[in-house]
C-alpha cells in the first residue's frame, strides 16, 4: 500500500477551522488541490501533499465520516497516533508474512502484485474513465430527459461498483517498494474518480451544469495519473 504519513489532524491538512461547514471544507480541498496538483500549478507541485490533502477530504467531506472523526478527536484520540498504530500493525503483519514465505524474492513479489492488484485495477479504472465521454454524448442530446438521466444514473451506478472493487483490490496486498510511484498514482487515481463520481451524480438532483464540468475535470486529473502509473510499470 501506499505510505501516506500525516504530520497534522485533517482539519490542519485542509487549513480549515473545525467549525467549517461542508462547504467551506469542499471550497478548501478544491483550492488545495488545485495549488498542488502539477497540472494546475508547476511551482507548487507536490504529490504526496496532495495524497494527505485527498486523505482529510474523503474523511471530512462526508457527514458521516466527519462525525466519527470528530468524536476520536473530542476522545483525545489524534490521526498521528492512530495511524503509528496502524503502521505498527501493518509491519508486525509484513514480518509475519515474510517468515511464511521464506524463499520468495523481489521478482516473484512484483509479479504477485502486478497480477493480483495492478491489473485487475487497470482494466477497472479503464472501464471508468473511457467511457464517461460517450455517455457524456448521450446525454448531452438532452440533459432534462428522463429517460437520458435514467441512463446517466444507471452508468454512475455501474462506475461506482466497479470503483469500489478497485478500492478492495488495490488494498489487497502491500505493493513491493520498487513500485511505489505506480501505487501512488493508482491510489489518487481512484481517488479522483471517487471524487468525480460524487459531482456528477449531483447533476440529476438539481440540473446544475458545473457538477458536469468539475467532475469531468476530475476525470481527466485521474486519466493523467492513471497513465502515469502505467508508464512507471513499463520503466
Amino acid at each position: 500500500m501506499v505510505d501516506s504519513k500525516q504530520n497534522f489532524n485533517h482539519y490542519d491538512t485542509l487549513k480549515v477551522s473545525p467549525n467549517a461547514s461542508q462547504a467551506e471544507i469542499k471550497q478548501a480541498y478544491r483550492r488545495l488541490v488545485k495549488l498542488f496538483h502539477p497540472d494546475s500549478n508547476q511551482d507548487t507541485a507536490d504529490n504526496e501533499q496532495i495524497i494527505r490533502i485527498n486523505a482529510a477530504y474523503e474523511v471530512l467531506g462526508d457527514s458521516q465520516n466527519r462525525h466519527s472523526y470528530d468524536q476520536q478527536l473530542r476522545n483525545g484520540s489524534n490521526r498521528l497516533n492512530s495511524d503509528r498504530r496502524q503502521q505498527r500493525t501493518a509491519s508486525a503483519q509484513k514480518h509475519h508474512q515474510a517468515r511464511r514465505q521464506t524463499g520468495k524474492d523481489a521478482d516473484e513479489q512484483i509479479e504477485e502484485w502486478l497480477r493480483r492488484v495492478y491489473q485487475p485495477v487497470n482494466r477497472l479504472l479503464c472501464n471508468i474513465l473511457y467511457s464517461l465521454e460517450e455517455q457524456m454524448d448521450e446525454l448531452a442530446a438532452d440533459p432534462f430527459d428522463d429517460e437520458l438521466l435514467d441512463q446517466f444514473q444507471e452508468y454512475l451506478k455501474t462506475c461506482r461498483e466497479d470503483l469500489k472493487q478497485a478500492q478492495i483490490t488495490f488494498r489487497s496486498l502491500p505493493n513491493p517498494p520498487s513500485l511505489a510511484r505506480t501505487a501512488a498514482h493508482l491510489y489518487y487515481s481512484l481517488s479522483q474518480v471517487g471524487d468525480g463520481l460524487d459531482e456528477l451524480g449531483y447533476f440529476p438532483l438539481n440540473y446544475d451544469e458545473r457538477y458536469l464540468h468539475t467532475g469531468q475535470e476530475m476525470f481527466r486529473i485521474a486519466t493523467r495519473l492513471h497513465c502515469e502509473a502505467q508508464a512507471s510499470v513499463k520503466s
